[in-house]
């Protein structure tokens, strides 16, 4: 749970590049085949917004006012050590599986 907790935070600071509203940031987040339910997407949006990583403003579209978010100057810079952490992380934990997907590490250790 706590993978996916970090992957989501991160998701959502990259959507957000460009402003969106709850719905909207769902619905793109799921057209990349990422599902989150409202019951997590706000308060992960209002936790964001108070460390300072996202602004918002409300905005009249469609007939009614919306919430849009976008990340900010505190957020770009955030976001880019979280890309960092996720690239040396994805490249560690890809160098294990390999390792094991061909009988070293682990059970079978030869290091």
């Amino acid at each position: 749970m706590e993978v996916r907790r970090g992957a989501l935070t991160l998701a959502v600071l990259l959507a957000l590049a460009e402003p969106h509203y709850g719905y909207s940031l769902r619905k793109k987040l799921a057209r990349q085949g990422l599902e989150i339910d409202e019951g997590t997407l706000y308060p992960l949006l209002r936790r964001l917004e108070e460390q300072g990583l996202l602004s918002s403003y409300w905005q009249q579209e469609e007939g009614r006012k919306r919430r849009f978010y976008q990340i900010d100057s505190s957020g770009e810079i955030a976001l880019a050590a979280m890309r960092r952490e996720w690239q040396s992380l994805n490249l560690v934990i890809g160098q294990l599986a390999e390792k094991i997907q061909y009988g070293d590490g682990i059970n079978g250790e030869r290091d």
